[in-house]
C-alpha cells in the first residue's frame, strides 16, 4: 500500500490583539463583583510580567464596567435568553463597556472579548455584542443610567440627605476623573494644570502622575482637592505638635508637615504604613510614624491639634473608586459609624486644653458625618465653625452648622469633587 502523505499540522491560531488587557479585565471585575476585593487590591494581584500598557487597558475597563454595571446589563438583557456563567457576564459587560463607553473599533472589541471566553460560548458572546456595537447606543440612550448604575440603598440614603442632588451625585459617578494634585511648598504646577480656588492642581482625566516632571523630586503627591481641605482646615502652624490618625496614605501628614508641624503619624495597617513612609521619603517630609490602633493609641502626651481622618465607607470617593459599589453594604454603615464614634473619643483625649481637633470622612451618608456633631457635644468638644473664607469657591460646601459637606456633583464644571464631611472643634 503506498505510503500517505503527512497531513500539515494547522497552525495554532493568533491570539486576539489585547487579548491580555481583557484577560485582565475579566480577572480584576471577578476579584470585586464575585470576591469582593478591592480593585486596588486586585490591580496589586496582577500577574507582574503583563505588561504595563495591557495594566492600564484592563484597570480602564474594569473601571468602566464597575461605574455603569447596571445600565450596560439593561442594554445587554434583550440579547440574553439564559443567565450566563459569572466569566462570560463579565467578558459580556466589559465587551459592551469597550463598544459604548470606551470608543474601542467594534471589530476589536469584539474579536478579542471572544478570544478570552470559554470556547463553548464564544459563539454567544459574538453573536451579543455585534448587536450592541449596531443597537446598543440608542438603547443606552434610553435608559434611567443614573439610577441603574447606583445601589438602591445609595440611592435611596443619598436621596433622603439630599434630595434631588442625588441624581446629579450619581451623574457625577459615571465619569471618569481628572488628576489632582497637592504642592509642595514653593513648587510650580506640572505645564497645563488648572489651579482650583483652594491651591490645588488638576490635570486631566488620563495623566500619569508618575510621567510629570517634579514627581520624583517630591514637588507634588496626588490628592483629590475636597481631601485636601481637613489638613488646611486644621491650620497647622510651624513647631506645633499634630497627630494625624489613620493617616496612611499620608497625604495630611506630608501637607501638615509641609506647614512645619512635628507630625505623629498613626496608622494601623503595617502594609499602608509602609506606603505613608515611602510617600514621604519621596517628598523629602518628615514625620514619626507609629503603627497602631489609634483607637487605643495612648502615647502619654498632649498634642496641639489632632487629625481624624477616620475609616469610613468611602461613598463620598466612588468616583475615583468605582468598586466601593460593589463592595460596601447598607449594614456597613451604622457599623462604621460606632468604629469613628470610638476614635473621635480617644482623638478627643489626646488633646491639650485648648487644642484643636479635626474630623473628616470621605462618606455621603450622614450617619458618618453629621451625626458625629452630637457625639462630640457629649465629650466636652466645642464647635469651631468653617468660615467661608476658608474655602474659596466653595460657598455651597459650607453648612449652616459651619461643617464642611462637599459633594461629587460639585465643581461639575471643573470635573467634580470627592464627597468629603469636615467638622473643627476646640478642647476647652
Amino acid at each position: 500500500m503506498p505510503e500517505q502523505p503527512r497531513r500539515q499540522a494547522r497552525p495554532a491560531a493568533a491570539p486576539a490583539a489585547g487579548a491580555p488587557a481583557r484577560s485582565a479585565a475579566l480577572a480584576l471585575l471577578e476579584a470585586v463583583m464575585q470576591r469582593r476585593r478591592p480593585l486596588e487590591e486586585a490591580l496589586d494581584a496582577l500577574p507582574a510580567q503583563l505588561a504595563p500598557r495591557d495594566r492600564a487597558a484592563a484597570h480602564r475597563i474594569a473601571a468602566a464596567v464597575l461605574r455603569r454595571a447596571g445600565s450596560l446589563d439593561a442594554v445587554l438583557e434583550p440579547f440574553l435568553h439564559r443567565e450566563p456563567p459569572p466569566v462570560v457576564r463579565a467578558a459580556l459587560r466589559a465587551g459592551a463597556a469597550e463598544l459604548l463607553l470606551l470608543g474601542t473599533p467594534a471589530h476589536a472589541a469584539v474579536a478579542a472579548t471572544v478570544a478570552v471566553v470559554p470556547r463553548p460560548f464564544a459563539g454567544l458572546v459574538n453573536a451579543v455584542l455585534r448587536k450592541v456595537a449596531t443597537e446598543g447606543q440608542a438603547a443606552l440612550a434610553a435608559l434611567d443610567s443614573e439610577r441603574l448604575d447606583t445601589p438602591p440603598w445609595l440611592w435611596s440614603a443619598w436621596h433622603a440627605a439630599y434630595g434631588e442632588a442625588v441624581r446629579d451625585i450619581a451623574r457625577a459617578h459615571q465619569r471618569p476623573v481628572p488628576l489632582d494634585l497637592t504642592l509642595a511648598p514653593g513648587a510650580a504646577p506640572p505645564e497645563g494644570a488648572e489651579i482650583l480656588p483652594t491651591g490645588t492642581a488638576r490635570l486631566p482625566e488620563g495623566t500619569r502622575v508618575a510621567d510629570l516632571p517634579g514627581f520624583a523630586e517630591g514637588a507634588f503627591w496626588v490628592q483629590d482637592a475636597a481631601a485636601a481641605l481637613p489638613a488646611r482646615l486644621l491650620g497647622a502652624r510651624q513647631g506645633e505638635r499634630i497627630a494625624d490618625l489613620c493617616a496612611a496614605p499620608g497625604g495630611k501628614t506630608a501637607q501638615l508637615a509641609a506647614a512645619g508641624a512635628q507630625v505623629v503619624a498613626v496608622e494601623r495597617d503595617p502594609r499602608r504604613l509602609g506606603r505613608l513612609r515611602e510617600n514621604l521619603a519621596r517628598l523629602k517630609l518628615e514625620a514619626e510614624t507609629v503603627q497602631a490602633d489609634a483607637a487605643a493609641w495612648a502615647p502619654g502626651e498632649s498634642f496641639d491639634a489632632v487629625l481624624l481622618d477616620a475609616p469610613c465607607t468611602a461613598t463620598g470617593i466612588i468616583r475615583r473608586h468605582p468598586d466601593i459599589p460593589h463592595l460596601k453594604r447598607a449594614a456597613d454603615v451604622p457599623q462604621m459609624a460606632e468604629a469613628q464614634a470610638r476614635l473621635l473619643s480617644q482623638a478627643a483625649t489626646l488633646l491639650r486644653p485648648g487644642g484643636r481637633l479635626v474630623l473628616a470622612t470621605c462618606s455621603l451618608q450622614p450617619e458618618e458625618g453629621e451625626a458625629h456633631l452630637a457625639r462630640a457635644a457629649a465629650l466636652g468638644l466645642r464647635p469651631d465653625p468653617i468660615r467661608a473664607e476658608e474655602l474659596p469657591g466653595l460657598d455651597a460646601a459650607l453648612t449652616p452648622r459651619g461643617t464642611l459637606r462637599t459633594r461629587p456633583d460639585m465643581w461639575a464644571e471643573r470635573g467634580g469633587l470627592d464627597g468629603f464631611f469636615a467638622a473643627r472643634f476646640v478642647k476647652p
